[in-house]
């Protein structure tokens, strides 16, 4: 079969963007490391004895992805059951997926999965920013379900009035966007007291100016969509900047918000509130004390769960039946791998990689007949790469493990 010129060029070009391991434009090449953490990582779950369970028992546990800024490695699950390998269709999320007979489940297992990575800052330059273009994102059919309402976060109503408020007089999407994102830090509160937070509702923490991660996001997104800025939920777990091991109590969530001829901006709305020193930096950046697990809200999984859709998906979820089942024990913790004295420096070769192939990038773009941004964003590209073969999935082993007793003390 005869391959369009085209085509074939555009496949070319984004093979070349991937290998630079772009970020957005505006940020020049330079040769400093990209700060970046190297670590092992263990969630571990404890299904506990289902001594009445007359139905099957069905468990999903998220798989951690490799984009350009977090590649993983050794991905191993440990379990008395081999789990199938599934995707869910909307967001391409991954996860294991175990289905045990109820003469399986009820002396109850443990299944822990171990990865190591490498997490990348994700920054892009207030120059960058700068130079974006004023006109909204244009209606791409990989952006439309990013300007679409969550079911606890409505683009309507309250959340798109506060929009227009907030954005009235702004000419550019980034003037917009900036300007949220400076309402959102200046009027929510870091507060996890009482009831209601945690849960992402827009409209909760509109009116009670507080919450989480979740809800800081939840109100940040909403607006954004409600202004025409296609917004989206990314969730996985904090690494602690001070510690080079320990335990994770719980889940982290940010945001990244989409301008045309920039691609996906990074933003965490919570930790620049958390620390009013950073505020700046937060507006265009993730810093590498995170690990992705999963995107976006209201998901329906495969095999397709009987509850309802999920909130979002961080922990295990499991259902006894027809049933979620709320019984699991989980644990998580990291540990930093320290670098080898002769280990090659890695941010170095990409930068050197980079400079290598700048000039063919660039000159197929001028032959594509396209404007040659300083750096073009990779996901402008992702549809052409996936056919080129040039992304590639996480490759996961399993290790059958012994059944052991289970229970909460047998995790600790």
């Amino acid at each position: 079969m005869r391959v369009r010129p085209r085509l074939a060029l555009s496949v070319a070009f984004s093979a070349i963007a991937l290998l630079l391991e772009l970020a957005p434009p505006g940020e020049a090449i330079v040769s400093e490391p990209i700060p970046s953490r190297r670590f092992a990582f263990v969630y571990e779950v404890d299904v506990p004895p289902l001594a009445a369970a007359a139905a099957p028992f069905r468990l999903w546990l998220p798989l951690p992805p490799n984009d350009t800024y977090q590649e993983v490695s050794d991905l191993t699950v440990e379990s008395p059951f081999d789990p199938e390998i599934q995707t869910e269709p909307e967001y391409g999320n991954r996860f294991a997926y175990f289905e045990l007979a109820p003469q399986d489940a009820r002396p109850g297992f443990k299944v822990r999965l171990s990865f190591t990575a490498l997490r990348r800052e994700h920054r892009v330059d207030s120059h960058a920013l700068a130079q974006a273009s004023d006109r909204a994102a244009s209606p791409a059919p990989e952006l439309s379900r990013f300007l679409a309402p969550d079911h606890l976060v409505p683009t309507d109503g309250v959340i798109a009035a506060l929009a227009r408020e907030q954005t009235a007089g702004a000419r550019t999407p980034e003037e917009k966007a900036r300007r949220i994102y400076d309402y959102v830090v200046s009027t929510m509160r870091y507060d996890k007291s009482g009831d209601g937070w945690g849960r992402g509702d827009a409209v909760w923490a509109c009116s009670s100016k507080r919450g989480n991660c979740t809800d800081f996001h939840s109100l940040l997104i909403g607006m954004m969509r409600a202004s025409g800025i296609p917004a989206r939920f990314e969730i996985g777990f904090p690494l602690p900047a001070d510690r080079t091991q320990s335990d994770i109590t719980g889940y982290h969530c940010w945001a990244e918000f989409y301008l045309d001829g920039v691609g996906w901006v990074p933003v965490d709305a919570s930790e620049a509130a958390k620390n009013p020193a950073r505020r700046e930096y937060f507006f265009g950046a993730h810093d590498d004390n995170r690990v992705l697990f999963t995107r976006g809200r209201d998901l329906r999984l495969s095999p397709e769960q009987k509850g309802a859709p999920l909130n979002y998906f961080i922990y295990p979820y499991a259902e006894l039946g027809d049933q979620p089942y709320a019984g699991l024990e989980k644990r998580f913790t990291f540990r930093e791998i320290e670098a080898r004295a002769d280990a090659p420096d890695r941010e170095g070769t990409a930068s050197a990689r980079r400079a290598q192939l700048r000039p063919h990038l660039e000159r197929a773009r001028a032959e594509e007949g396209l404007l040659v941004p300083a750096r073009e964003p990779r996901s402008r590209f992702a549809a052409e790469l996936d056919q080129a073969g040039v992304v590639t999935e996480v490759g996961l082993r399993v290790v059958r493990a012994p059944h052991e007793a289970s229970g909460a003390e047998a995790l600790r």
